[in-house]
């Protein structure tokens, strides 16, 4: 039987991130997407325009329509920018006792846009990030959940070990702003350290990075692997969507997501 992912997060109309990205990564990656929307974003690879936020009882009922019929092998959620959404999800998650989620803590878009508030912030902290199977953040995010500062991988060690302990969640710390290459940390409440390496991949078109790694992890949990053989499959995923070098939009582009589906359906004119 096919596996399934449930992605709880806010639109992306250009296709690059958001429930776009996650559902694309998710068929990508072999899982049947599903979907609940948070937000309507009105945005691009130039920026954020606006944001129109779902109603609490509304993401509530798009929730109870998923889990009383297609129950989810995993869940991941991304940008969620209000106290009573966050409730809202976590209140599904825990009356479902949804299992492999894969919180991405998403603070702030590509284009330098701040995605949440600050008492939405507290809320994603002290309400989700206790449910997680895992989080990823990314250097800013860590350093805000951590309240440490990260110039270098031993502070993604620390930040990483940091966030884990006091959330009771494993936690992949996900490299480059300047830290390194693109070499990410996880750490895990068993007490496993693993860096995964990569090289950065020199494009611009880096729109979506964040959706697209927490989905793939998010689907290869809800095929049954491993957190630390997600990860690994997750990271050569993303690094083939960047390799292969789309280029679209007039700002951080998107990736191709699809860049390793064969079919004759999808042949390029």
């Amino acid at each position: 039987m096919m596996k399934t992912a449930l992605t709880i997060a806010g639109t992306d109309p250009s296709g690059g991130a958001g429930i776009q990205a996650d559902i694309k990564t998710m068929t990508a990656n072999g899982v049947f997407a599903l979907s609940a929307v948070t937000a309507l974003v009105a945005q691009n690879t130039t920026g954020v325009k606006s944001i129109q936020e779902a109603e609490p009882d509304f993401l509530a009922q798009q929730l109870d329509c998923v889990f009383t019929d297609i129950f989810p092998d995993a869940v991941k959620t991304g940008m969620v920018s209000s106290v009573s959404l966050i409730r809202v999800i976590a209140e599904k998650l825990e009356q479902y006792r949804a299992r492999n989620l894969v919180v991405d803590p998403v603070m702030v878009a590509t284009s330098g846009d701040r995605l949440i508030s600050e008492d939405a912030l507290e809320a994603l902290k002290h309400r989700l990030l206790p449910l997680a199977t895992v989080a990823t953040p990314n250097i800013p995010e860590a350093e805000i959940l951590s309240g440490l500062t990260i110039r270098g991988p031993e502070d993604m060690v620390r930040a990483a070990r940091a966030i884990g302990e006091i959330y009771g969640c494993a936690v992949l710390c996900k490299g480059g702003h300047q830290v390194n290459e693109a070499n990410d940390f996880l750490w895990t409440p068993e007490g496993t350290q693993t860096w995964f390496p990569s090289p950065r991949v020199d494009t611009p078109n880096t729109h979506g990075t964040g959706c697209t790694l927490s989905s793939a992890i998010a689907a290869g949990l809800a095929k049954g692997l491993s957190l630390e053989a997600a990860v690994g499959l997750a990271k050569e995923y993303l690094f083939g969507a960047l390799s292969a070098m789309l280029d679209l939009g007039h700002g951080s582009g998107p990736m191709d997501h699809m860049w390793d589906l064969k079919s004759r359906f999808i042949q390029r004119a």
